[in-house]
């Protein structure tokens, strides 16, 4: 008896081994050393497969990113809504000072300022998601009294934007003490007024 492939089954490989070589060649040759063709050659699909699913390079290696990271992006829950916040924060700085993925989000955010199409999807799938929760988080924190009393989303602002001025300007890697030092002087601004 002949077996018939199932085809959905196949492109979920196919997707799977699209993105896999997406992340492969990103960490071997950098963002700007990725294209379609070497895409394609290192996952064993045509380029009209990729095309199929993806509108340009920059979308497949969001897309690999996003699944890459999953994992490791937590949302912590435990009732002390700052030592949330801190671990939330730490699992931002954790994923971007990775040096298999700090310098490919970076390319993408660059790509993105070109992109509009790219701009829209990072946007929607990585920046609104997370300042919502950041901005949820924060606001808990002020109903306590332990951050100041400013706009949640100046304070998402000031909490977030200096772990990712180190990776998108400085070229710097956070980490947990820098997130904690970045921390401390937000919610400082709590005690003092």
């Amino acid at each position: 008896m002949t077996r018939t492939a199932d085809p959905s089954r196949r492109s979920e490989r196919s997707r799977v081994a699209i993105l896999r070589a997406a992340l492969e060649l990103c960490r071997e040759q950098g963002f700007g050393g990725v294209t379609i063709e070497k895409i394609a050659a290192r996952a064993g699909v045509g380029k009209p497969t990729i095309y199929r699913w993806w509108p340009s390079k920059h979308a497949v290696i969001l897309d690999a990113f996003m699944e890459h990271i999953a994992a490791e992006l937590t949302f912590p829950e435990t009732g002390d809504h700052l030592e949330d916040l801190r671990g939330w924060l730490h699992s931002i700085a954790g994923v971007l000072a990775d040096p298999a993925v700090g310098p490919l989000i970076a390319g993408v955010v660059g790509a993105a300022q070109y992109d509009p199409a790219l701009a829209k999807e990072f946007h929607e799938r990585v920046y609104v998601p997370t300042r919502e929760t950041t901005v949820a988080r924060v606001r808990r924190i002020q109903d306590e009294g332990r951050m100041p009393d400013l706009s949640p989303d100046t304070l998402a602002d000031l909490v977030t934007g200096p772990i990712w001025f180190r990776l998108l300007v400085a070229g710097d890697l956070p980490g947990r003490d820098y997130v904690d030092t970045v921390l401390a002087a937000v919610t400082s601004q709590a005690q003092n007024t």
